[in-house]
Parts: C-alpha cells; structure tokens; sequence
C-alpha cells in the first residue's frame, strides 16, 4: 500500500472547500436545490405563457443548474479522493439521487418549452431584454423542437432511462469488477497479478517476453467473455437506433453530432483523409522496427524507443518543465497558470484508494480542480501539462462568460490539452542532449500522432461500419464484430506490424464504445492542436491571440464557429493535411536519426 490521505502535506491537495465548505453549505445548497427543481415542477404548463413567465424558468434552471453542478462535483471529488470514505461514498450517492430526481420534476421542460413557434421566443426576447442573455441557450434548444416527444412521451423517456444504461453496466462490472488477468512473470522473473491498471507498464517493458505475456493475457480474458461483451454492445446499438427513430434522426450518428450542430460529413471527412495519411504510420513501424531490429507484433508497439537520462522530475521541477515549455503561450496565460500551483487547484500524488489516471474538472465562480498521480517521471510531467490545459480552458471561459455560455461542449475540449502537450514534446525535444534523447521525445510525439488521430479514427470507423451493417440487417455475432475490427487493425497498422488475431478483440474492452460517435472528437482535437501548436512555436503572434480568445469563448457559440475565429475549418481536407505537414516533419526528423543510429 502506499501513503494514506491524511499523510499526504496539505499544499499537495486541491481545496475542495473553496467550492463549498462543510456541511452546513452543501445541505443548504441541497435543499435549495430541491426548491427550485419543486417550483419549476409547478409551472408545468406555464413556462411559456407569457414573457415573464419564461425569465422566471429561465433564471430559476440556471440557479438549479448551477447549484447542482457544485453539489455533483464536490461529491465527486470528495469521492474520487479517497474512495473508501465512507464519507464521500454517503456525498456520491446524494448526488446521484439528486440529479435522478431533478431530472424526473423536470422532464416535462423540453417538450413544453418547444411546444411554441421560434417566432414567438424571438417575440418575448423583444418585449422583455433580460431574455437576451439566453438567446443563443434557447437557440440551441429550438433546434431540437422537431425532434422532442410530447410532455408525456418525454417523462416515459426519462424513467426509462435507468433501463436504458444497462449495456453499459455490465460491461463496466466486466471491466471493473469481474475481470480476471492472472498473473505474469516480469522483468526479474517474479510472479505478478495482472491488471487494468499495470497493464501498459508491462505492455512498455524492455523485456518482450513480458510484453507478450501481458498481451496474450489481457485477450484471452476478453476472447473468453467475447459472446457476452457482443451482446451488450449489440444492446448498446439497438438502444441507439430506437432513439434516434423516435426522436426522427436519420441514424444515430446524426443524433451524436446535432448537438454540436456538426454534419456528418465532418466525421466522415475525417475517416476518408486519415486513410490518405496512413502512410506516415507504416513508416513510422518502419522506424521503430530498424530501431528496435525486429518485426513488430502488437504487443510491441508501446514500447519506448531512445533513452533519457535524469529521469526523476520532482514535482516543483516539473512545474519549472510547464512553465518554460508553455512560455510561447504569453506572459499572461503564464500567470494564470501559476495560480494553480497556489490556490489549491491540484491534487497532485496518489494515496491509498485515491481514483487512478488524472483528469480536471472545471466550475463556474470557483476554480478549476486538477487530480494528478505524480510518479516523478516524463509522463507525470506530460499529464501536468495536459490537465492544465483543460484547466486554463475552463478557467478562461468562466471568467469571460454568465454561467448558461461558460460551458464548452467536448469537440473542443481536447484542443487546450494536447497544445500543451505538443509544446512540451517539442521543449523536451529541443532540451535533449544526444539522438538517444530525440529519438525518445520523437517518438512520443508520433506515439500520440498515433494513439489520438489514427487510433480513435479506426475506432470511429469501426463505430460507423456497425451501425451500418445493422441498418442493412446484417447479424451482429461476435464473430462478425471481431473480423470487422481485425480487417480495420491491419489496414490502420499495415505490414510493417503482424497483427496478431487475439488483437481482434481489442474493441471488446473500449469503453467509449458505450458512448456512440464520441472518439472522433479525439482525432479532430488533436488535428486542431498541431495546426495551433505549430504556428505558435513559429512565432505567429496572431495564432497565439486567437487562441488566447478561443481559451475564452466558452460555449458562446457552436463549436465549428469557435473554430473559424481562430481561422481553422476542419469541414475542409486541407486543414487535415495542414496537420500531418507536422507530423511528417517530425517523422522524417526520427527517420534520419534511427538511421544514423543502426548503420
């Protein structure tokens, strides 16, 4: 075991009282939020009648929302911190419960809301100004008016929807709960218990033996259970077929991108310019195979390539690491940024029962909260500057909207984040000393070239093929989900990577496959993110301006609008080329060195 809670040093923890600060304050704002939920429950059937009417509901669901979000974070993270406690366990559970029954009282809002012409909200917004703040709000929600059901469809709807998440529990009980790995021998020929959580660090192992044996581990479980996994995913897209049926979408991937007021031809877009790109990766095996001087299988291609020296990065000097690298960015971001070292913003070091990876939550008229596992090394350093990322996006945009418009939507999410990380991949690249050393830093920029565009495209691919083979009628067997995905792997792999058959049942343990159309995002951020990084790391003031806006446009507009402020359309194949200019930069960069390297 490691260190418990309490031996953790106080300025190592986030400050969750700074968003409400004991007990008193969250039962407060519990009942509170109870009463406002209560009071929008007694207006159904009114809230349009009148433009003062609409205000009141309008100003009252703001209020709830913005009260539940702090009870629901802070739950959370209370939670999250220490999940043993009974404590947070009692502080999660309240929550759940409050958001089920909140979303119950106000399951009649939508379709009652939308039961009027647009032309009648334009007409309230003229008579009474204090509705402009929610114009872009009620927008968006009028875009929906053709596809939302009657008060009394939409509350069946909402208590069913406990029903319809059981695909996903039971997958996640697998995944969490049940899974079994065995055991493997590492490094030092000892016996060790594998799991979800050191899985990677034995895929990374020097030795290939244990590489191999984690790997062949991992998907014999999955190849065991592979008829049940099947059969919940088969769940998961009747679930969305129904759904956009009844709500009249043309197929499910229509629904998943409405809400951002994206086409679907983004999406495919993006599948049909990263197959023109898949030469870089079969390239890039290339390189890795000369360098490492074998023929790459799958349960190779995460090991690291090159050497770096010094290894250990306490935390303080990772937070020097940050700074400098993220310089490029403005005197201004770089004090902003500093207040998260300060102001109880991060939780910085594992503890016993403390959740695992890292990830950020932002609230509004608070702060942003950061959860980290330092371990002292490269990547711990990497994650920093990632979840920073994420940080300063939420913090920009609270601060420069009203709460309705501060929230971005997850297609730009990702876009802060892995700026940082390309600007820090490119400072350690240009702090490194031999080609051992640039051949690592390359390697992992490459690395997430690959984990980020082409693998989360090849997931968004395989997405979009099965729904579509459901369409048409073609059975969903697990046989049919495994040859559909291993096709897609050797394709997106090439032959400079055997792609082992057990990898067919890689898809089965994919989380996000329980949130269709969710990946691409992934891809499209990253493109983004290289496009930005690039121009700023080329000294274009400009960029860095409009990239300093876009950290602060929040959800004020739609999400591809964002973008064109910065100038950047990624409805056109040539901003995607745009990208891959600077991957294939980088990739002839390792080229040279690992040849060099194996003459």
């Amino acid at each position: 075991m490691g260190k418990k809670r309490c031996e953790i040093d106080a300025k190592f923890k986030w400050n969750i009282k700074d968003l409400i600060k004991d007990e008193e304050e969250y039962e407060k704002n519990y009942t509170e939020v109870n009463m406002l939920a209560n009071k929008i429950k007694s207006m159904q059937g009114s809230i349009t009648l009148n433009a003062q009417n609409l205000q009141i509901y309008l100003d009252t669901s703001l209020r709830l929302d913005y009260l539940l979000e702090k009870i629901y974070v802070y739950s959370y993270l209370y939670h999250y911190q220490d999940m043993s406690s009974e404590i947070g366990l009692k502080y999660k559970n309240k929550a759940d419960k409050l958001v089920e029954d909140v979303n119950l009282k106000t399951s009649f809002t939508s379709s009652e809301l939308l039961s009027i012409p647009y032309t009648k909200i334009l007409e309230y917004e003229d008579f009474n100004p204090k509705l402009t703040k929610y114009a872009f709000t009620l927008e968006k929600a009028f875009r929906y008016q053709e596809h939302t059901l009657s008060v009394k469809e939409e509350q069946i709807i909402a208590e069913a929807v406990n029903a319809f998440g059981t695909p996903d529990e039971v997958f996640s009980n697998l995944d969490n709960v049940d899974i079994d790995l065995g055991y493997i021998k590492n490094e030092n020929g000892q016996k060790v218990k594998l799991t979800n959580a050191n899985y990677i660090n034995y895929m990374t192992s020097p030795k290939r033996q244990v590489r191999r044996q984690a790997f062949n581990n991992m998907y014999k479980f999955f190849g065991a259970f592979i008829n049940t996994i099947s059969a919940a995913y088969k769940g998961v897209i009747k679930e969305d077929f129904f759904s956009s049926h009844v709500r009249k979408f043309n197929s499910p991937l229509e629904q998943s991108l409405y809400s951002d007021n994206i086409n679907p031809a983004v999406y495919n877009t993006l599948i049909s310019e990263v197959h023109r790109f898949l030469p870089l990766m079969y390239r890039y095996f290339k390189a890795r195979n000369d360098y490492l001087g074998i023929k790459s299988h799958m349960y190779d291609i995460y090991v690291d390539l090159g050497e770096v020296k010094d290894i250990k990065i306490p935390y303080e000097k990772g937070i020097a690491y940050v700074k400098e690298a993220l310089a490029p960015l403005g005197e201004k971001y770089i004090a902003d940024l500093s207040k998260a070292f300060t102001c109880g913003w991060i939780d910085v070091y594992p503890n016993d029962y403390k959740r695992s990876g890292a990830y950020q939550w932002g609230v509004y008229n608070t702060h942003p909260y950061v959860s980290l596992n330092y371990t002292d090394d490269y990547d711990s350093v990497s994650t920093l500057a990632h979840e920073l990322g994420h940080a300063m996006h939420s913090y920009y945009s609270d601060k420069n909207n009203s709460y309705n418009m501060a929230g971005y939507p997850i297609f730009l999410a990702e876009i802060a984040s892995t700026v940082n990380e390309v600007l820090i991949d490119d400072y350690f690249y240009r702090q490194a000393k031999t080609d051992e050393e640039k051949i690592a830093h390359l390697a992992s920029f490459l690395d997430k070239v690959r984990a980020t565009i082409f693998r989360q495209t090849m997931f968004a691919e395989f997405e979009k093929d099965i729904h579509e083979e459901y369409e048409k009628g073609t059975p969903i067997t697990s046989k049919f989900l495994c040859d559909k995905y291993y096709e897609l792997n050797k394709m997106y792999f090439g032959k400079n990577v055997v792609s082992d058959e057990s990898i067919k049942y890689e898809w089965a343990r994919i989380p996000h496959f329980y949130t269709p159309f969710y990946v691409y995002k992934y891809a499209t951020g990253l493109i983004v993110a290289l496009i930005i990084a690039s121009d700023i790391l080329n000294g274009n003031t400009q960029t860095k301006e409009k990239y300093l806006e876009f950290l602060s446009a929040g959800g004020s507009k739609y999400p591809l609008e964002i973008l064109a402020s910065t100038g950047i359309d990624i409805t056109d194949p040539a901003t995607i080329k745009k990208a891959f200019v600077l991957v294939e930069q980088k990739l002839e960069q390792l080229e040279q060195l690992v040849s060099k390297k194996v003459k």
